[in-house]
């Protein structure tokens, strides 16, 4: 029987792993191990697996298909508040300029600018479009004539991983939909 998967490269095996009560670690990035990683936490038995794809890989004593779901078998009890970098500023404010709603040329802005005594913190930093960041300069956007749609906060991890979801990456192998959208309103 042909299978898509029995041609599949293992590089081209990721497995999603979820957490211990079987949600995803991470929805943005979305938490994936190679496949290499995935079979030796098998061995290890800190994993359970959920899925599989159809793909094998063997040693000399042993044939084994490759993980494509697996389950922590310990809690990993996620961080309160995540770091502050680039990516997760952007995340937190969805890919979109905060003053004019772009999503092309993304850089970050100091709400009350560093010259002006504004610190480089989730609470002063917000996502700009390059044109809106010249256009606001060294000022306030009060200053500017500017308005931010959303003022800038420091995000959870559980408000970073929601607007994540809205992000999905390009590629998603089936045994992994059960797992990342189970709680969507279901179709008619």
């Amino acid at each position: 029987m042909y299978h898509p998967d029995l041609i599949r490269h293992p590089e081209n095996c990721p497995a999603l792993v979820l957490n211990a009560d079987y949600t995803p670690l991470s929805y943005y990035p979305l938490s994936l191990w190679p496949w290499q990683t995935a079979i030796k936490a098998v061995f290890l038995e800190r994993v359970d697996i959920v899925a599989s794809y159809e793909r094998e890989v063997h040693s000399p004593s042993l044939g084994m298909k490759i993980p494509s779901v697996i389950a922590l078998k310990q809690y990993v009890r996620p961080s309160e508040h995540p770091a502050f970098t680039r990516f997760n500023l952007f995340l937190r404010d969805r890919f979109a300029c905060q003053y004019c709603g772009s999503p092309h040329d993304l850089t970050f802005d100091h709400v009350v600018p560093r010259r002006a005594g504004g610190r480089t913190t989730w609470e002063n930093v917000a996502t700009a479009c390059s044109p809106c960041n010249l256009r606001k300069g060294g000022r306030t956007p009060k200053e500017a004539g500017m308005r931010l749609h959303v003022p800038p906060i420091r995000p959870t991890s559980w408000q970073l991983q929601e607007h994540g979801r809205a992000f999905p990456p390009g590629y998603l192998h089936e045994s992994w939909h059960d797992w990342l959208y189970w709680d969507v309103e279901l179709l008619a």
